[in-house]
């Protein structure tokens, strides 16, 4: 086998970022891709057979243009620039990064950060109803939010609304001190979190004052009509059947409604139906209402966080995998 040499320069004030410490990634990039890099003088070297060669030199130079742009390069930026490149897919991750919805109170950017999260963001600005479902971590909740604050923004809407249902509180409400605020803020927490965060907590109050955002547990959204609303629904899995159609059926003219969910956090009870669940059989047809599914690839969190949502996901899989092998061996013996 023929292996090809290839040298290139990496300007001296992006290699700590694009070599990360140590030179982690490159240690990395050698692992996953099977290439052999020898970093000298602000250059690199590459040596492997020609498609290993040309495979890490686009990650490199990716990752390079990405640290160009002001980016400070992570390992899940390595990683996800890793997996397109094994997938041969060139280019990807600079046309999501091109993707800027807006900016944080301290001027961080935020974009979609994978293929799914860009198909996410995508769907949202196209369609009136956009689901998003996946595991924690894959920026359901925080995109949308970006989304919600952009449009305000823009004046494309007129309010922001963000509901969750408060499934955790249940009937127990009545039984919590302190006024009804008090007791369904720490079950919006997370709502607020990502406000403060994006709109600065100055604007976000001056504008809640204003009843231009507001954040309600989701049996408040009962018997309303929201027109000019951006309005997303988190935690959806935790929605009744009687529920989702209730909220969907809120929508007015002039709208833009988000629904976000984790199919394996549902606290509801056992002999329940997800809100979440049925609505995917019942619209997923539907003209106008996309449904976007995230998985343990489109995690941005610690890259510790994708490996325990990758375990968890291959567990459940064995998991039905061994109900539906029980079930068919359970009736063919009823059967016989």
């Amino acid at each position: 086998m023929t292996l090809e040499n290839e040298l290139f320069d990496i300007p001296s004030e992006h290699v700590q970022n694009v070599y990360g410490q140590f030179d982690a990634y490159l240690k990395k990039i050698e692992r996953i891709i099977g290439v052999t890099v020898v970093s000298r003088d602000g250059g690199v070297k590459l040596i492997g057979n020609e498609a290993q060669v040309e495979s890490a030199k686009q990650v490199l130079l990716e990752l390079l243009e990405l640290s160009r742009r002001g980016s400070e390069i992570t390992e899940q930026n390595v990683n996800y620039a890793l997996s397109l490149a094994v997938e041969k897919k060139e280019g990807a991750l600079l046309e999501i990064d091109s993707d800027l919805i807006c900016h944080t109170i301290s001027g961080k950017a935020i974009k979609p950060k994978t293929l799914g999260q860009k198909a996410y963001v995508d769907a949202i600005r196209k369609d009136m109803i956009t689901f998003g479902i996946g595991p924690a971590g894959t920026g359901k909740t925080y995109l949308a939010m970006a989304m919600a604050i952009t449009a305000f923004k823009a004046n494309e809407v007129e309010r922001i609304i963000l509901t969750r249902p408060a499934i955790e509180a249940g009937e127990k409400l009545g039984f919590l001190p302190g006024d009804l605020q008090s007791k369904v803020d720490p079950y919006l927490r997370p709502l607020y979190d990502a406000l403060y965060q994006i709109m600065g907590a100055d604007s976000f109050q001056k504008n809640m004052e204003k009843g231009l955002i507001e954040v309600a547990p989701l049996a408040y959204m009962r018997g309303r009509t929201l027109d000019n609303a951006f309005i997303i629904l988190d935690e959806a899995q935790n929605t009744t059947q009687a529920q989702m159609k209730m909220f969907l059926t809120r929508v007015g003219f002039g709208s833009k409604v988000v629904i976000t969910g984790d199919e394996t956090q549902k606290d509801l009870a056992p002999d329940v139906k997800s809100g979440l669940d049925v609505a995917q059989k019942v619209l997923g047809k539907v003209e106008g209402i996309s449904f976007c599914r995230l998985t343990s690839r489109d995690v941005v969190r610690h890259p510790l966080v994708q490996k325990i949502v990758t375990a968890y996901e291959e567990y459940e899989k064995k998991t039905v995998r061994r109900k539906e092998n029980h079930d068919t061996r359970s009736g063919r013996r009823v059967r016989s």
